[in-house]
């Protein structure tokens, strides 16, 4: 009389690789459930999905080699909004690489959230694409678990947070590039220079700041906490933070603004209290997006590298993709001064 094989408790490693019919044992349910759930299928029981997924990370299944070759031709660009000019760059970038490989570039959003959310997800899995990049956004822990079992490997150009040690990243001399500005600044003249960062907790927007900290500091000035403030990266912050910085006793005669954007509000500010550029207050960007000197007057800048940073992330995804390892899971692309004719020496 046959005897059944018995179930191999959920806590019990599976021996040597580790494949679906494995996987499906454990979790009690077939084959084509399991492959529904690593090919992002949605007619999966949540509870189900959530049981094979967690074997999955515990065993860390992964695809098959054989299995990137059926993989679609398409490479995922993820940003967190696209009401920017600022992500049109990262745009130019990416389709250029995708287009030396013919490849075809799916662009989505996450709604202004920095981690998106799990329907994002699934439709990744689903279509399969060759790769993702993610810009200015942080996939979560589980979110990177469940692309890597299913080898979609992933870039993050601009990340918003520090990068984990699996992470790979794309980034700019953020820091450098507030040193650099602030003290163009500092050797025109100016003493009451004032920042507008991004976001607090944004990587970026930290780094901006530190770096202007380090300028005032090395030429021995103080940093005023009334001249630092914080905002998103849109023109709407840098036109508020410029109207309330005036208010100040002993206003600023400069501003290193966070981004570009962010100092053609400044413009806007400055403009609607009677002050000139740059003979009654000077403004200094960052990011050197092409509308830039075009602007009245053209704004000098801080270079931000973008249509760079996206080629590095996207050829460096395809280069995951075919399987080939990095020399460095974080690459910083340098960040450098533009000057045009928005700052001059302070007023006498």
């Amino acid at each position: 009389m046959p005897v059944e094989s018995e179930r191999k408790p959920a806590n019990e490693p599976v021996q040597g690789k580790v494949t679906i019919a494995q996987i499906a044992v454990e979790a009690g349910v077939s084959i084509p459930t399991v492959s529904k759930v690593v090919n992002g299928r949605t007619d999966v029981a949540a509870s189900t999905r959530e049981r094979v997924e967690e074997l999955i990370r515990r065993y860390g299944y992964q695809r098959r080699s054989d299995e990137r070759a059926r993989r679609s031709n398409l490479l995922e660009l993820m940003f967190h909004e696209l009401e920017s000019i600022w992500a049109l760059e990262i745009m130019r970038g990416v389709e250029q690489v995708a287009s030396e490989h013919d490849l075809a570039v799916v662009l989505s959003e996450s709604q202004g959230r920095l981690t998106p959310g799990r329907g994002w997800l699934e439709k990744v899995l689903a279509r399969r694409p060759i790769g993702v990049v993610s810009v200015f956004s942080d996939l979560s822990a589980d979110q990177l678990a469940k692309l890597e079992s299913r080898n979609i490997p992933v870039v993050v150009v601009d990340p918003v947070g520090e990068p984990g040690e699996r992470t790979y990243s794309i980034g700019a001399t953020n820091w450098n590039g507030g040193l650099i500005a602030t003290r163009h600044l500092l050797e025109l003249g100016h003493r009451r220079i004032a920042v507008i960062g991004g976001p607090e907790r944004v990587l970026c927007s930290r780094a901006r700041v530190d770096g202007y900290r380090a300028a005032l500091e090395t030429a021995g000035l103080p940093v005023d906490p009334a001249l630092v403030r914080y905002g998103d990266f849109h023109v709407e912050a840098g036109r508020a933070q410029l109207t309330e910085l005036l208010k100040v006793p002993d206003r600023p005669t400069a501003v290193f603004a966070g981004s570009d954007l962010q100092a053609f509000g400044v413009y806007e500010a400055a403009r609607a209290a009677g002050l000139r550029i740059p003979d009654d207050i000077s403004v200094i960007g960052f990011d050197d997006l092409p509308v830039a000197g075009w602007v009245g007057p053209p704004l000098t800048t801080i270079r931000q590298p973008l249509q760079e940073m996206a080629v590095a992330g996207t050829r460096l995804v395809l280069a995951l993709a075919r399987g080939e390892e990095a020399e460095h899971r974080r690459v910083e692309l340098a960040t450098s001064l533009v000057v045009r004719q928005s700052t001059a020496p302070p007023a006498a």
